[in-house]
């Protein structure tokens, strides 16, 4: 019998994916098809090929059609549970797209309340949005299907962020609307537009709570800071040897890895244990161990036994 808990979590998980799939499919149906724009993935490959048909083949239908093909790849080797519950991604952005073309007053086109005047900004909030959606679909285990499912297989097993495999595959899928009549390079430029503020941004949405930096600490009370760190922010320190090659004196540098949220924390205990102290803060663009990431190296095939 299932807990009350698991209950709770489960409705929530659900409730997080249907408001992420919103922002998705009104990123698509409120600003980018309405102004004739098509970004990449595979709604965007569903889009310009609704836009070469002149609409005989529309979004849903095409959409549906091919994310039930990948879905059965993504169900092999992500697991049940991110099958069932991108099943219910794809079908609710089916249902979506179905229906929410039929609402003007969602639209961002004259006279309507979402209207954009400035064209070269519907790309930009229409990739803003589509991110933001993307992103809470993903962090509950689910995807909209299409690349979504390429970028969560390729980053089970490697160390490649979801952005950087969304911008190699919509290059291909955007200059395709070249391939409709009509449509000339300043379409191409508003997709790559769009796809170039969803790649920043779906990393930023995914990663933001997990990305760290590497701290050096120069002060005379060093130990002091990094009794702190230990005893406090549950994080290691590592004291370098060093010498200041002005004074020709020896000195330690801490070296300090957290995440960037604990990072206003630590600012203000060095502070105050040590007004004078310098502090250099670098990004960290990969940090794997205890306390971080897993160390991802790829598939590993296993040896057959003679």
């Amino acid at each position: 019998m299932l807990s009350f808990n698991k209950i709770v979590r489960t409705v929530w998980d659900y409730s997080v994916i249907s408001f992420g799939t919103l922002l998705y499919c009104m990123a698509w149906d409120s600003f980018m098809i309405p102004n004739n724009i098509a970004s990449g993935g595979l709604t965007g490959a569903c889009t310009i090929l609704q836009f070469a048909t002149a609409g005989r083949i529309p979004v849903p239908y095409s959409f549906v059609i091919a994310n039930s093909i990948l879905l059965l790849l993504g169900s092999l080797a992500l697991g049940k549970g991110f099958g069932f519950k991108t099943i219910y991604a794809i079908a609710l952005s089916t249902v979506l797209f179905k229906i929410l073309p039929n609402f003007d007053f969602l639209k961002s086109i004259p006279g309507e309340f979402l209207y954009v005047d400035e064209k070269v900004l519907i790309p930009v909030i229409g990739g803003l949005l589509e991110a933001v959606g993307i992103g809470f679909i993903f962090k509950k285990g689910g995807s909209t299907g299409g690349t979504d499912i390429i970028a969560l297989l390729i980053n089970k097993f490697w160390p490649v962020s979801p952005g950087q495999v969304y911008l190699c595959t919509d290059l291909f899928i955007i200059a395709s609307i070249l391939l409709v009549p009509g449509k000339t390079v300043q379409d191409m430029i508003y997709g790559y537009i769009s796809m170039i503020t969803f790649s920043l941004m779906v990393d930023y949405v995914l990663l933001g709570s997990k990305s760290s930096v590497q701290i050096l600490v120069f002060s005379q009370k060093y130990s002091e800071i990094a009794d702190y760190i230990i005893n406090n922010m549950d994080r290691g320190v590592t004291a370098i040897n060093a010498v200041g090659w002005y004074t020709k004196e020896s000195k330690k540098v801490l070296l300090i890895l957290v995440r960037k949220s604990q990072l206003p924390m630590l600012s203000k205990a060095i502070k105050d244990i040590d007004h004078n102290a310098f502090v250099s803060v670098s990004p960290a663009s990969g940090v794997y161990g205890e306390g971080f990431e897993e160390i991802k190296t790829g598939i590993h095939r296993k040896k057959k036994v003679k």
